[in-house]
């Protein structure tokens, strides 16, 4: 029998590992042999864990960088990121990310694991830059795969007036957010001429000269044109409409088979106990200040005895709360959760308040959960969005802080009112109906390089 590995290739980011993990597992419990993951040192663990029917071999590109991990920047670079200037946030982004020594570090050591496994299959995740320029490089066939909206995959594709991806603006805009848009497509390509981002462009091209990297694989389309498939995690009814090209198979988000935990454990009997539960968790990145802390316990608080609350906050920002005595009965606050998924599907959890990232937004709405959106940064803005003109959900007014009067006022509409209950429902059939994990696993082994 030819050996035809499968490697697949994603940055470690809890964000983009989550789909790439479920994929990789859904391969591993169907017992596909010669699976292999390629990402930092940080996430051997996980990937180990996933041997089911057949294993998933590690592949180590090294250690993270702290200066290119979100949930380790400084604080400046953080802030930068996270500003209520759209273009000053995606400028600082660029800038953090660019660094032409870890792309040359990390194409080295994979071009390595490429030489030793031959992959037949690579399958690579959106933003993974040094797996594409491997796979190009080395002429092997390649998968993407992408929990993000499906027009910030296909800009080349997008049609005269739609919303630029990273704006956070609607398809149907006001006089003033016409004009805020127009600046922000203006100023985005003149980005190239920040002298700091120029200047590491030098140098990266530079770097990609001595390792002969094919030139054919550095345009910023070269990825999405060589592709044999995308896909993409989302639904083309969450977003607006474009013209949507053949590669590009809708899947909705990847969520393993569930539940992940036993069901007896104290976080579960307490979910069991509650008539309705306010989920709140803003991922891995955001760092609340102590107001904000503050203001969110004030928003439990006004929820009173008919509503709890459910936060993930970490142990960090456990700090700012204040003493035990002090915080309202309706309030469970933990660090960790055995399994988000879990929690999202319980019946009594009845809104997730989130800083719309792209796994927060596309899981919530499986789970049929009317959204809360408070955007940090970047495409959270335009998930928001989404969520608002879909009818799923709303978003806070002030991004950059916490109102009290103003979150308890829509968490309010949200949970009282049918309509959002009803729309996050119908976006979760809709998402059930794309075949998710199992699908996305289906289309790989069907792909032309493993026939």
């Amino acid at each position: 029998m030819t050996r035809k590995p499968i490697l697949f290739c994603c940055t470690q980011s809890t964000g983009l590992m989550n789909s790439s993990l479920s994929v990789a597992g859904e391969l591993a419990r169907r017992g596909v042999p010669d699976l292999w993951f390629a990402t930092d040192e940080n996430r051997r663990v996980e990937v180990e864990k996933l041997a089911a029917r057949s294993e998933v071999g590690f592949v180590s590109l090294g250690d993270v960088d702290p200066a290119l991990a979100a949930t380790m920047w400084d604080e400046p670079t953080y802030r930068a990121v996270t500003g209520r200037s759209r273009f000053v946030a995606y400028r600082a982004r660029v800038r953090a990310g660019m660094d032409a020594g870890y792309v040359a570090d990390k194409y080295s050591r994979l071009s390595e694991a490429v030489a030793r496994i031959k992959p037949a299959l690579m399958v690579i995740n959106s933003l993974c830059h040094h797996a594409f320029l491997v796979a190009i490089t080395h002429r092997i066939p390649f998968v993407i795969t992408a929990p993000f909206l499906p027009s910030d995959l296909c800009q080349a594709n997008l049609p005269k007036g739609f919303p630029v991806p990273q704006s956070g603006m609607p398809r149907d805009m006001t006089r003033a957010q016409r004009f805020a848009h127009w600046l922000f497509r203006l100023r985005m390509r003149t980005l190239v001429l920040d002298p700091v981002i120029l200047r590491k462009a030098v140098a990266y091209g530079k770097a990609m000269d001595r390792l002969g990297v094919d030139r054919a694989a550095r345009p910023q389309n070269a990825p999405f044109d060589a592709a044999e498939m995308i896909l993409c995690f989302s639904l083309l009814e969450l977003d607006y409409p474009f013209p949507v090209p053949d590669k590009l198979h809708m899947l909705g988000t990847m969520v393993p088979p569930l539940p992940e935990t036993s069901g007896d454990d104290d976080l579960t009997r307490w979910l069991d106990a509650q008539e309705s539960v306010v989920y709140v968790a803003f991922g891995t990145i955001t760092r609340l200040t102590r107001d904000e802390v503050a203001a969110m316990v004030e928003v439990a608080r006004r929820l009173g005895d008919r509503h709890q609350v459910l936060w993930k906050l970490p142990r960090e920002q456990q700090a700012f709360l204040p003493p035990a005595g002090e915080l309202p009965a309706n309030l469970r606050i933990e660090s960790w959760l055995p399994s988000q998924y879990d929690v999202l599907a319980h019946r009594n959890v009845k809104v997730f308040f989130n800083h719309a990232g792209s796994n927060s937004f596309h899981e919530g709405l499986y789970f049929g959960k009317p959204l809360l959106s408070r955007p940090l940064w970047l495409d959270c803005y335009d998930h928001a969005v989404r969520a608002v003109d879909s009818g799923a959900g709303l978003t806070v007014d002030r991004p950059d802080t916490v109102d009290p009067d103003d979150v308890h006022h829509k968490l309010r509409r949200l949970l009282e009112e049918d309509s959002f209950r009803e729309r996050a429902g119908y976006f979760s059939e809709l998402q059930r109906r794309t075949g998710g994990v199992r699908a996305a696993a289906d289309l790989i082994l069907g792909s032309r390089a493993l026939s």
